[in-house]
Formats: C-alpha cells, structure tokens, sequence
C-alpha cells in the first residue's frame, strides 16, 4: 500500500522538475524597452514623485480583514454547538468574543478607528 504512495510521490516530483526545467528553458529572454515603462497610456509621467497615499486607509483596511476572518470563525461554532457539551461551548465562544472586544477597544482607545485626527 505504501509502495504504491511513494512510487505516486516520485513520479509527482519527478513531473515537477520536468515543468521547472521547461519553464526555465522556454522563457522568453529579450527584453522589451516598452514594457518597462511605467504607463500604458503612451505619454510620459510629468514628475517622478509619487503621491502621498494615506496610511490611514491601509489600517482601516487591515483592522477589516482582521475582524472579518474572526466573525468567519464564529460562524462555525454556532453549527458545532449541537454537537458539544454546552459549558465548554459557551467558556470557548466567550472567551472568543472577548477577545474580540478587547481587540475592538485596543483600536478605539488608540485612535486607530478615528478618521479625523
């Protein structure tokens, strides 16, 4: 049984640095002067500056994506709940959710949740 898992896992590798090898081989080594320039709208940029983007925005962004895969994460445990003993269903989702409150008042408290400062 496992014979046949290592013969599967040899030709896998072996199928794997055939592709790598082809990769490296068949690339395309010239080097277009067109493709590096910074815009495909056909002029020039006026200034090399670029502009200032508001770290702001990038924290908002980030503090969402956080809080977002933690509500994905309790959506879950309500399924689970059935299939549990209640009093360690209810310690793990309170301390879960508390967590979560903790995290919500570290943002407020430093001002990370204002968007006007």
């Amino acid at each position: 049984m496992y014979l046949s898992m290592i013969h599967i896992l040899v030709i896998m590798t072996i199928i794997l640095l055939i592709m790598m090898l082809l990769t490296l081989i068949s690339k395309k080594s010239v080097i277009d002067m067109e493709k590096l320039t910074p815009f495909e709208c056909g002029f020039n940029p006026m200034s090399n500056k670029r502009l200032p983007f508001s770290i702001h925005f990038f924290l908002i962004a980030v503090i969402f994506l956080i809080f977002d895969i933690e509500i994905i994460i309790i959506l879950p445990m309500i399924i689970t709940m059935k299939y549990s003993m209640i009093k360690y269903w209810l310690l793990t989702s309170s301390l879960f959710i508390l967590i979560l409150i903790l995290g919500l008042y570290h943002e407020w408290f430093n001002g990370a949740l204002k968007w006007t400062k």
